[in-house]
């Protein structure tokens, strides 16, 4: 199915791996130039030149450093908010210290690169703008309070978004991963009693699995396409349907 992204220009951040490694490839297949930002490996670049995309090192919480390397990429299309980071404690085992991370990537992150990229969108009359959040933000998260916490501000606030720029034909859109096999959970896998949890994960789905990257960047490319040109709004979990409840 062609999805029509042929010349759309996309930028996701967190692209170097993960789920944005899969968004990035899925985008660049359908078509679109893709920027992808990341923070200091070299897989950035990496992917970048496997994609024929253009890397963009970028630290998301740093508003200031985040809005000079949004206004070189010039008019966006497609914005797709991935980065993010987790720190799996029992609130009351966190500090400031640790949890101050997770808000400012995982929510402020989100407000930074949103707030550079919208003037130009708005001037321009169009643009996607997709926000991965995760089903901890609706269902909420044991040891994980916080990153749930933020996940939930950024559902909320893409929401706000949709409303605020549906008139510059701008649509706003939550993707909701599940658990899903990227570094971020293989990191969950190999600490104390790792494979408890992630069974716990895969149990927590109806469909008693772990997902795949691929999974959600279908999803995002589906809402970055002119096919979703009348959804905006929406909170679309993919998460093997963690998001209603086990049976």
């Amino acid at each position: 199915m062609d999805l029509g992204l042929t010349g759309r220009r996309a930028f996701v951040t967190g692209g170097a791996r993960g789920i944005g490694a899969a968004i990035c490839r899925e985008l660049a297949a359908e078509g679109a130039f893709v920027y992808v930002g990341y923070v200091g490996s070299k897989a950035g670049p990496e992917l970048a030149a496997e994609i024929g995309g253009a890397p963009v090192k970028v630290d998301v919480a740093d508003y200031d450093a985040t809005s000079a390397a949004v206004g070189e990429l010039g008019t966006l299309d497609i914005l797709v908010n991935n980065a993010g980071m987790d720190d799996m404690a029992f609130f009351t085992e966190l500090t400031p210290e640790r949890w101050r991370p997770q808000l400012a990537i995982n929510l402020e992150g989100v407000l930074n690169v949103t707030h550079a990229t919208l003037p130009a969108m708005q001037a321009a009359g169009y643009g996607r703008i997709i926000n991965v959040s995760s089903e901890a933000g609706r269902i909420g998260s044991k040891r994980g309070a916080v990153y749930a916490a933020a996940k939930a501000g950024v559902i909320a606030f893409t929401k706000s978004i949709a409303r605020e720029n549906a008139r510059y034909g701008i649509t706003a859109n939550n993707i909701l991963p599940g658990p899903i096999e990227t570094p971020m959970l293989e990191a969950n896998r190999q600490g104390p009693r790792g494979d408890e949890v992630i069974a716990a994960m895969a149990n927590a789905t109806l469909l008693r699995r772990i997902g795949e990257p691929h999974d959600v960047a279908a999803a995002v490319a589906f809402l970055a396409s002119d096919r979703a040109a009348y959804i905006t709004g929406e909170t679309l979990g993919v998460s093997g349907g963690m998001g209603i409840g086990v049976s």
